[in-house]
């Protein structure tokens, strides 16, 4: 079961990475979904790129303090 708990605190972690790479390049690069896809779903009005950057911080207080808890259990031996 500490196999288990092990590989889930790695995703979780590796997703609040990605999560902050991509909030970082939303603030550089505001039109990186647009450019990459070519899709402007906020016709322009930045509505969506605000929507997209509260998500991430979502995603990342989210899955960091699952896996801070997740973290502690394994520490402590327990499951």
């Amino acid at each position: 079961m500490h196999r288990r708990l092990y590989w889930r605190l790695r995703v979780e972690i590796v997703i609040s990475l990605l999560s902050v790479i991509l909030l970082a390049l939303t603030a550089v690069v505001p039109d990186w979904f647009e450019a990459l896809t070519g899709v402007e779903p906020d016709a322009g009005s930045g509505s969506f790129e605000l929507i997209l950057s509260a998500t991430l911080v979502v995603v990342v207080v989210g899955f960091g303090l699952q896996a801070r808890r997740d973290h502690g259990r394994l520490a402590a031996g327990q499951m």
